[in-house]
Formats: structure tokens, C-alpha cells, sequence
């Protein structure tokens, strides 16, 4: 606790009156000594009028300095205890006044030039608590956070398909039976709707019944079975038609001679005496568009059921809570009259609108489904995640699962190891398979070699999927994180291709 400069002129000056007059009474014979005390005195009174509260309190002390050194020198012996105690209080004064001394003063601070020039504060340091309160405060130890791992690409790949691949079982389940429930009322409007047209059972199928569903990204697969007259209709390959299209099929109208048209409830949609798929097609895209309750139909199952009427194809949008399924009906020539094949009513263009588009995803699926029984493979793994990865991708959407269902059947059929722990090299191996048969603008058909499933592909198609998978080659994560968030500014040079050429760049790049 510091002491004001007034308070010690006066006391100083009080103690020097009392020292004083101690003084003159052991002294008296020495008159003159009360003449300049008190002439002392009022200097010491006046002086803090006259020389400031600072000065005053230097002189006060400096005063009592010389009292005690003329005491000293003019006591006898026998009172040098006596002043030792008084030595001890002129020392104390000394640091008091040393204190003073070293005392800072506030300096005042000029105001600042405008209001929007800040006042500089001093920064307080953060090692040395300014009282006992703030110990409370202090900022506790900061402990490094261990390093992240470095996981391998084999890890990233299987943490990609648990959280974004794999389906849980009761989506499953319930997916599964609303698209049941929707077959069945769909199956009893068509019926009611065409009594003359024999339609045949409807059959829910797809990857979602074959544990091949990649989040979602396929549809439903309802088959609705036309049944046809065996004696009264046949197939004619499709590249022997005028379309030249070794996909399809014709399906031909027999014996018109005998039995001659509106002989078979099929006979409406002949055109040129062949069953058009087309005429098929259109039919019931404006029955499911106008004719049915989909309303009631909803209100039945719980969820929300309605048409695609942009769609060329045959799609049923079903919503319940959170989940959303697509079902794609599929009209479709089965049975003996197709020799086994599954021919299916699909939007074609050109020539090729009139026919039949032969479907081998049973046939696959089943092949798939034996490898991997044989061994415990993971090929519908593989299959899963490239279906996943690349329908959500911007460039690599172009590759359909009938693509990469060839791959994976081919390697399939080459390599041995479809264990688990090679996923990740079969993923880059399948990569590496589509980048080739790019490269040659030839992916053949696994049950049909005579059909080019990259032959509907332009150019410019071929070298921006060929460039974004040579990229996902040489950098496998970006491939990854393209098909859930982008993963920088820069991802987007991935999906363009470069300028001299899909094979000229690449004959570039493997030389």
C-alpha cells in the first residue's frame, strides 16, 4: 500500500516538531538550535506551497537525515542504543522515499486522430497471472492429437461401400414389398383395362430382388409376359432385318394365309407383319398416364405411386418416408415362342423402333452369382461398386451396368483370387479393362460377341469416360470422393478430356 506525498510532508513534519522539541529540552542552554528548528518548521510547513508535494516530501526526509547526524554527533555514549532504533527509522524513510521515486506516473494518452483509428491497448502476457482469480482462467494443456492414419486404398474402398453401397436389410425388405404390392395392382388394371390382350403374370425382379442394388441406382425390373400363340409367331435375328441390329429380335407374324389377321388378339400392333414393340409401348404409356387410379392406388399402399409421363420408358416413381423406388415395366416376349431369350419393348431408334431389344441380365446375374458360389468370390462386390461409383460421377453416368457387368464377368472368368482382401486390385483391374476396350471403342457382349456395347457411343462420348478413368487409374480416391462430394477446385480437369484425342492421348501416356 503506497503512501501519499501529503501525508508523509506531514508527517514528516510532525515528527521533526516532536524531534525538535526533544532537542531544545536536553539542549537547552544551546538556544539558538529552537531558532532554526523553528525556522525549519516553517519551511517544512510552507514548503509543500512552495516547492510542490514531491520536493516537500524529499526535503522533509532529507531534513530528518541531518537532525539525526547532528543528534549523533552531539549525544553521549550512553544514548547510542537509542539512536540506533532512530537509524533504523531514517533507513526506512530512505526506501520510502527511493519507493517514490520509482514509482511510474500515468502518462496521458493523446486522443486519437479519428474515430475509426483504434486506441491501442497493451497486450496483457499470458504466462503471468495477474491475481489469485485468475488461475481459474488459465487455458489447460493443449495435447497433440495423434497423427491420421494412412489408410490404403484397399481400406478406403471397403469404408466407401459400407457407407454408401450397402443397403440395410429391412430397406430391403420393404422396397421389395412395395414393389410387389404395386405389381399386383398394376397387374389387376391391365386385366380389367385390355381384356382382349392376354397378358401374363407380372414378375418383380432386378437387382434389388438378386442382392445386386448399388444405393438405389437401379430400377425395378416388372416384366409383363405377353402370351403369344406359338404356332402363329416366330423370330427373325435382327441383323438380318433392314435395321442390321444384331441386339434385337423381329418378332414375325406366321401363317397369315391360314389364319389370317385379327386371328390373334396380338394382331393390333402388327405393322408390316411383324409385332411392333413401339405401338406396344405407347398403348401403355398413355394407360398409365390417364387411365389409372394412381391416387387410390396410394392411398391403399400407404405411399405415393405416380407415372413418369417425361420418361420414354415405362417408370412408376413410389415414394414412402424416406425411401424412393423406381419400377420400370417392362413388356417382354418369354417362353418357347422366344427360344428362351427375353425380348423386351424398348424405346429404339430409327429402323430399330419396330423390334425387340434381347435382355441378358438373368442370363448375367445367374453367371455371376455361380462364380462367386464356387469360390466365395467377390464379383457382385466389384459389380455393386462400380455401379455405384459410377452413376454418381459426371462422365462415367454414361456406363451403364450392362458395361460394367462385361468387365466383371470377364475378369470373372480369368483370375482365380476373389477373395476379399483383393477387392481393391480387382477394382483397379476392372478399370483397366474399361480403359482398353475404350481405347479400341469395343466392349463385346459376354453371351453375344457379335454385339459392340460401346457401338451407341460418339467419339466425344468415349474420350471424356476414357480420360476420367485414366484419371481415377493414376489417382483411385478421386475417383471415390467424385462419387460423394468434390474434392477440391480442381477435380473438375478429371472429367475433360484432353484436347489431341482420347487414343492419341492415351497411345501417349502407355509409350
Amino acid at each position: 500500500m503506497s503512501t501519499s506525498p501529503t501525508v508523509c510532508v506531514s508527517l514528516a513534519s510532525h515528527s521533526y516538531r516532536l524531534t525538535m522539541a526533544e532537542f531544545s529540552q536536553k539542549r537547552g542552554k544551546r538556544q539558538d538550535d529552537a531558532v532554526l528548528g523553528s525556522a525549519v518548521d516553517f519551511l517544512l510547513a510552507n514548503a509543500r506551497l512552495v516547492l510542490g508535494v514531491g520536493a516537500a516530501a524529499a526535503l522533509g526526509i532529507a531534513t530528518l537525515a541531518v537532525k539525526r547526524l547532528i543528534d549523533k554527533a552531539t549525544s553521549p555514549r550512553d544514548e547510542e542504543d537509542e539512536t540506533k532504533g532512530n537509524t533504523t527509522c531514517l533507513e526506512d524513510g530512505w526506501k520510502e522515499l527511493s519507493l517514490l521515486k520509482a514509482m511510474p506516473r500515468p502518462q496521458p494518452q493523446p486522443p486519437p486522430a479519428a474515430l475509426s483509428q483504434p486506441v491501442s491497448t497493451p497486450a496483457l502476457s499470458p504466462t503471468v497471472p495477474e491475481g489469485p482469480g485468475d488461475s481459474g482462467s488459465r487455458t489447460p494443456p493443449q495435447h497433440s492429437s495423434p497423427a491420421p492414419l494412412c489408410l490404403t486404398f484397399q481400406e478406403k474402398l471397403l469404408a466407401f461401400e459400407r457407407e454408401h453401397v450397402v443397403i440395410p436389410a429391412v430397406d430391403v425388405a420393404v422396397a421389395q414389398q412395395l414393389a410387389c404390392d404395386v405389381s399386383l395392382e398394376l397387374q389387376a388394371f391391365l386385366r380389367s383395362k385390355f381384356l382382349e390382350l392376354p397378358f401374363g403374370a407380372l414378375e418383380p425382379g432386378g437387382p434389388l430382388f438378386d442382392g445386386l442394388q448399388a444405393s438405389g441406382t437401379d430400377p425395378v425390373r416388372l416384366l409383363v409376359p405377353l402370351r403369344l400363340e406359338p404356332e402363329l409367331w416366330g423370330l427373325v435375328p435382327g441383323a438380318d432385318t433392314v435395321a442390321q441390329d444384331a441386339r434385337c429380335w423381329a418378332v414375325r407374324r406366321t401363317q397369315l394365309e391360314f389364319r389370317p389377321r385379327g386371328s390373334s388378339p396380338w394382331d393390333r400392333f402388327l405393322v408390316g407383319g411383324y409385332l411392333c414393340a413401339q405401338l406396344l409401348l405407347e398403348l401403355l404409356h398413355k394407360a398409365l398416364a390417364t387411365s389409372v387410379n394412381w391416387p387410390a392406388i396410394s392411398s391403399l399402399l400407404g405411399c405415393l405411386v405416380q407415372p413418369s409421363v417425361t420418361s420414354e420408358e415405362l417408370l412408376l416413381e413410389v415414394r414412402q418416408e424416406h425411401l424412393e423406388l423406381t419400377i420400370a415395366v417392362l413388356p417382354a416376349v418369354v417362353g418357347t415362342v422366344a427360344n428362351d431369350h427375353v425380348l423386351l419393348a424398348w424405346p429404339l431408334e430409327g429402323l430399330a423402333g419396330n423390334l425387340w431389344l434381347q435382355d441378358f441380365y438373368q442370363a448375367e446375374a445367374a453367371r455371376l452369382r455361380a462364380l462367386d458360389d464356387r469360390d466365395a468370390g467377390t464379383r457382385q462386390r466389384l459389380l455393386r461398386l462400380l455401379c455405384s461409383i459410377c452413376c454418381r460421377h459426371p462422365v462415367l453416368g454414361r456406363l451403364g451396368r450392362g458395361h460394367l457387368t462385361q468387365v466383371v464377368l470377364r475378369l470373372g472368368e480369368e483370375e482365380e483370387d476373389w477373395a476379399e482382401t483383393a477387392l481393391g486390385s480387382r477394382f483397379l483391374q476392372a478399370l483397366e479393362e474399361l480403359i482398353g476396350s475404350l481405347e479400341q471403342a469395343s466392349l463385346l457382349c459376354h453371351f453375344n460377341p457379335s454385339v459392340n456395347l460401346f457401338g451407341d457411343l460418339c467419339e466425344e462420348e468415349i474420350n471424356s469416360i476414357g480420360y476420367a478413368l485414366y484419371s481415377g487409374l493414376q489417382a483411385p480416391e478421386w475417383l471415390l470422393w467424385g462419387g460423394v462430394a468434390s474434392p477440391g477446385p480442381d477435380a473438375g480437369a478429371l472429367c475433360t478430356p484432353p484436347s489431341q484425342g482420347f487414343r492419341e492421348y492415351f497411345s501417349l501416356a502407355f509409350s
